[in-house]
């Protein structure tokens, strides 16, 4: 009894030691990955080029919420006009035009709900890059893993092979079963060059969205951990609807466009003119007069611009509501979008749940299958066909569980991106 017992707690502690371990690696994935995406973010060029777009949309606030420059004009009397205190010889205009009432602060409001909406572009932009780094990484740990249980098949054949030597050299078998074999490894080393094809493509892809060498290796977990959907949310469509970068950038559209109608309607209102005059004056000879030779001031000028042509400006207004009118069906087709693809993307993720359960049972199905067959075929010589065909299958079993790990995070993180995070 005391034997039996300690031969459990062995096993027991065997058990969880492997638990620990791949709960570890899937730790230690994550935080590689997490890493891999802050350093998307720091260096991906087309990212920073995106910010670039908001940072210059963000430099149109100041601009058009300036005051028009004032201007200054010079005049030079060829022929000098006689005053009482002497000839005008020379005259200064300083003029300062003023837009109607709360003009700029419209004008400032467009361009900033303008730039707000550059800002969630570039926000989509980099929910969209940390989508590809996530894919990428997942797709990379894929190949990595068909490559190593491809290449554990055909060592796995290498020894069906030798098996069926022994046998056909006894004359227990026929040379049908050596060919049989041989016509699988050669499918199999195809299919492993192709594998290791596909690997350094995804290598280079996944390190030109990080903007690093193209040679650089990547750290992936020995078992890949399994994200779930986000929790605490009712209705994940409806933070969609909230959340989404893009439906934030139409919301942004449009109120830049309720603003530009407001601008438009103050475009045509009056403007004001404010001027100065500065006239130099000579002296007189022949003026007796005290302030001979003083210059004279003339101010204050006030003028009014009044908007005489109204067609352009009525025109302004429908401009203005028109793009408004299309950016909110730009938004009610965008929802309609959004909810097509939740939905798509769900089913995914719920096929990807299914499709690992369901290759994780069959792969366990067809071990214990080979394996009988196997035992079968050394003692009869029997059934070497089906050996064949039961290994091939666990094969496909054993890659489709890998690809319905990656095909399930990989929903997941489309579903993040869709929720702008």
């Amino acid at each position: 009894m005391f034997r039996s017992t300690k031969i459990i707690s062995i096993k027991d502690t065997i058990v969880f030691m492997l638990f620990v371990f791949a709960l570890g690696s899937c730790v230690f994935g994550q935080s590689e990955l997490e890493g891999y995406l802050k350093l998307a973010a720091e260096k991906n060029p087309g990212l920073k080029g995106k910010f670039n777009d908001y940072m210059a949309a963000m430099e149109k606030v100041p601009q058009v919420g300036s005051l028009p420059d004032p201007t200054v004009a010079f005049g030079y009397f060829i022929q000098p006009v006689e005053t009482r205190v002497g000839p005008q010889e020379w005259r200064f205009n300083l003029a300062q035009s003023f837009p109607w009432f709360g003009l700029l602060n419209a004008r400032e409001d467009v361009a900033t709900e303008l730039a707000n909406a550059k800002f969630e572009e570039f926000e989509n932009s980099k929910s969209n890059l940390f989508f590809e780094v996530k894919t990428a990484y997942y797709n990379y740990y894929f190949i990595e893993k068909a490559i190593g249980i491809t290449q554990e098949n055909i060592e796995i054949l290498k020894i069906f092979k030798n098996l069926s030597l022994v046998k056909i050299e006894a004359g227990n078998a026929s040379v049908v079963d050596e060919l049989r074999v041989e016509l699988e490894l050669n499918d199999l080393e195809n299919q492993l060059a192709l594998f290791r094809d596909m690997k350094y493509a995804l290598q280079v892809k996944f390190n030109n969205l990080l903007n690093t060498d193209a040679q650089d290796p990547i750290a992936i977990p020995e078992v890949l951990w399994q994200d779930g959907l986000p929790e605490g949310q009712l209705d994940i469509v409806d933070e969609i609807y909230t959340s989404n970068h893009q439906l934030k950038a139409i919301e942004h559209r449009l109120n830049a466009f309720v603003n530009q109608e407001v601008v438009a309607k103050k475009e045509g209102m009056p403007k004001f003119n404010v001027g100065l005059s500065y006239t130099i004056v000579g002296e007189n000879p022949l003026s007796t007069a005290a302030d001979n030779g003083e210059d004279a001031f003339l101010f204050p000028s006030v003028g009014i611009s009044i908007p005489l042509y109204r067609k352009k400006y009525r025109a302004m207004v429908k401009e203005a509501q028109y793009l408004q009118e299309g950016e909110m069906l730009k938004k009610e087709d965008k929802k309609n979008s959004l909810n097509t693809i939740y939905e798509n993307t769900s089913k995914d993720f719920n096929d990807g749940d299914r499709r690992i359960a369901l290759n994780k049972r069959q792969s366990e199905i067809a071990k214990k299958v080979l394996d009988i067959l196997i035992t079968s075929y050394s003692t009869d010589s029997k059934d070497f066909e089906e050996v064949l065909r039961i290994e091939r299958q666990l094969l496909q079993y054993e890659l489709a569980y890998q690809k319905a790990l990656t095909d399930k995070n990989a929903a997941v993180a489309f579903i993040y991106y869709l929720l702008g995070n």
